[in-house]
């Protein structure tokens, strides 16, 4: 029987990497990703059982508690079986070579703003900040002209490679490590 796992991103997302972590860990040799973008997408997922388990990121060293995450446990019946960390590197990319003034907007899901807030004041200061659903999918929809050609998305080295995008600067997150906390669940009992 396959597992199904659902991750709180796209393809090319930090969850997408928790989940292939847990997978590995776990030893799930027939499991398979299902990419349901956000937090209440996973816990809805779950309850409805079309996935058998979630996994989402909950708590940042540098950017605290992700909100969406704890909103979204609060509808649902589940139990946490494990945890997962990973060190995130964000970094800024574009679809093609860029100086970052040249930059029109900046696309991405509000911790990566906040993991990277003295590079956002410093070397790219006044660019409008908007916020998305999820920051591979940001790429994804940049990739696809469904954003301006001359915007950026702060994401994941992988994202920016999975979508073919120029990666503009690397590691551009305040601390390092930057670790995330992703909590893996299950279906609760009602």
């Amino acid at each position: 029987m396959t597992t199904k796992v659902g991750v709180s991103g796209d393809i090319g997302s930090f969850s997408e990497e928790a989940g292939f972590k847990y997978i590995k860990k776990s030893l799930l040799e027939d499991a398979k990703l299902i990419y349901l973008i956000d937090m209440d997408g996973v816990m809805s997922a779950l309850d409805a059982g079309v996935i058998n388990i979630g996994i989402f990121p909950v708590v940042n060293n540098n950017s605290g508690l992700v909100w969406p995450a704890f909103e979204a446990m609060g509808n649902y019946s589940f139990k946490i079986i494990d945890e997962m960390h990973l060190d995130i590197e964000q970094c800024i990319f574009a679809k093609k070579t860029m100086s970052l003034r040249e930059i029109s907007a900046i696309y991405s899901y509000p911790p990566a703003f906040n993991q990277c807030k003295i590079f956002l004041n410093t070397e790219v200061s006044g660019i409008p900040q908007v916020i998305w659903e999820d920051m591979a999918k940001a790429a994804r929809d940049l990739a696809n002209d469904k954003l301006p050609k001359d915007a950026a998305v702060i994401g994941s080295k992988n994202s920016a490679t999975t979508y073919g995008l120029t990666v503009l600067s690397s590691n551009i997150q305040d601390v390092k490590p930057n670790v995330t906390m992703f909590v893996v669940v299950s279906k609760g009992c009602d």
